[in-house]
């Protein structure tokens, strides 16, 4: 079995907001991954007296816990008591009630001897190769799915002149959409794990037989512009690239994409992480 991953921040001056991790039991032939991608909260007071590093190391940690001792359990239900456990490590000095409480993305993978279990929960994703060679790309949707009056406010972004005050304000009108819609109390929009367990019954979930998959790869949004946003190769291309080079020499590729972007999307640099796992 191989596993290699590679995990980096966007700006070396903050810390990584992501989250890898993989379990490998001491018997037997299973073992489970988890990646977290934390949300960055904005610049004002977000109830939170610890920060979404505290977060994505908790949340992760009891997840892959979770999936790793309860392995009767489903990883939705792994997912759902993580987000509780977390919750409740922090609910009586904190206000986990804010819309921007710390919260992640959620992409993990279990495997047994017959069969290969996985979750995905918002926008990192978790690549199968198959027997045969192929690529299948498990994706939570949603984001993709969002309003049409949300997309036409991210099209006059897009069309705007970068670093003026009207692509800024236009900017801010997006993001306030698009928050509106993030976790919203009547199921649509998309889902983030924060403090809410129900949450991880929204996740997008599967099982694939052993035997037909070869490899996993996990990959944060920060990993996946190569795909979404530079559009440098598709799901295949990055496999492969990643089998031949390993993760890390993905994140530079992007990292020098993001560089060469005149005019990028959000933030120049995200953290990025991109995790194998060789079955």
């Amino acid at each position: 079995m191989r596993i290699e991953m590679t995990s980096e921040p966007g700006d070396p001056q903050r810390p990584n907001e992501d989250y890898a991790s993989v379990a490998l039991p001491a018997s037997g032939s299973g073992g489970a991954l988890v990646v977290l991608d934390g949300v960055t909260p904005p610049p004002e007071d977000y109830g939170c007296t610890h920060g979404v590093p505290w977060f994505t190391a908790r949340l992760g940690g009891a997840m892959l816990e979770l999936s790793g001792s309860q392995r009767d359990m489903p990883l939705a239900g792994c997912l759902a008591e993580a987000i509780a456990r977390t919750a409740d490590a922090h609910s009586s000095i904190c206000d986990l009630s804010h819309s921007r409480t710390p919260q992640a993305t959620v992409v993990a993978a279990r495997w047994e001897a017959d069969t290969v279990e996985h979750l995905v929960l918002s926008d990192s994703a978790l690549l199968l190769e198959r027997a045969d060679g192929s690529v299948t790309p498990v994706l939570d949707p949603r984001l993709g799915e969002l309003p049409a009056h949300v997309h036409a406010l991210r099209d006059r972004v897009r069309a705007l002149a970068p670093d003026t005050a009207e692509r800024a304000a236009a900017s801010e009108a997006y993001v306030r959409a698009v928050e509106a819609l993030r976790n919203a109390p009547d199921g649509t929009g998309f889902h983030t794990a924060a403090a809410d367990p129900s949450v991880a019954a929204r996740a997008v979930t599967g099982t694939t037989p052993r035997g037909d998959v070869r490899a996993l790869l996990a990959l944060t949004d920060g990993a996946t512009r190569w795909v979404e946003t530079f559009r440098l190769g598709d799901w295949a291309g990055l496999f492969a690239l990643v089998r031949k080079e390993g993760p890390a020499a993905l994140v530079a590729r992007v990292r020098t994409a993001e560089t060469a972007a005149s005019a990028p999307r959000g933030k120049r640099h995200d953290d990025a992480t991109a995790l194998l796992a060789e079955l």
